[in-house]
């Protein structure tokens, strides 16, 4: 009786947040929060086919039939972590642990950055010559910068010429790796455990069964304000669910 009379409530505005979650579609593994989601949305498209009337003046619509198209979905993520991005951008993920590099070899160019095996070095001294063993150090004072990106010959540099064989050694640390556009688009389980903050915080838990993800719309790399990823997706079939009365999309349970 207490669920009729809920389902029977009319009184019941909608504003909601709460967390999303994710796993891959057809794993078994736990569903994993993946941050602050700023805007989610299900749109549905219909087909819409019409029959005239053509038995008097005026016209009309005799008979239709309505057949729902597509179910899209889209995310505007807060979170750049290295999953949404990977997700977002068909990216392939290696994590690099941290470490040392001895003698990397590099050719002096003044003026330039020269990008080294790992981003982020710490302890990092340069030495110059034509081989490793026998170089000589270079002072980094009024020869060159560390920078998160590399190491910036300056322009003047008083003891490094152009072509000059140069030897860097430095320490790194935990590094990730996202190798842009190298695997096809993943499809997910999403679930979203939402709250009503216009009816008491009520919850509100929207499972979709089976999404494709699509490629981010595009990734800020300078920007004055917060970045997000902007993801949409296609609501597929999920085969997996049978029975009637049950959807093979997604489905919404409301206390």
């Amino acid at each position: 009786m207490a669920a009729t009379e809920l389902i029977r409530k009319t009184y019941r505005p909608g504003m909601t947040v709460g967390q999303v979650y994710a796993r891959p579609w057809g794993s078994n593994a736990a569903l994993a929060e993946i941050g602050n989601v700023l805007e989610l949305t299900l749109e549905h498209k219909e087909n819409v086919v019409k029959q005239q009337d053509m038995t008097r003046l005026g016209g009309g619509t005799h008979a239709e039939v309505r057949r729902v198209e597509d179910v899209e979905i889209s995310m505007k993520l807060a979170d750049l972590n290295i999953v949404n991005l990977a997700r977002a951008t068909l990216g392939t993920v290696q994590g690099v642990d941290a470490g040392n590099a001895t003698d990397e070899a590099h050719e002096a160019a003044p003026g330039g950055l020269l990008r080294l095996a790992h981003i982020a070095p710490t302890a990092l001294t340069v030495k110059k010559g034509a081989n490793a063993a026998s170089a000589t150090a270079v002072a980094e004072a009024g020869n060159y910068e560390v920078r998160p990106e590399g190491l910036y010959v300056l322009p003047q540099a008083a003891d490094i010429q152009a072509g000059d064989k140069l030897w860097v050694s430095y320490s790194w640390g935990d590094q990730a790796v996202i190798e842009a556009l190298t695997t096809k688009a993943v499809e997910l389980e999403l679930s979203f455990g939402g709250l009503n903050e216009a009816d008491g915080g009520k919850p509100c838990v929207v499972d979709v069964w089976r999404v494709s993800q699509s490629i981010t719309k595009q990734l800020a790399l300078i920007n004055d304000k917060f970045g997000a990823l902007e993801v949409s997706g296609s609501v597929l079939q999920d085969m997996r669910r049978s029975g009637s009365g049950i959807s093979r999309y997604y489905r919404q349970t409301i206390a």
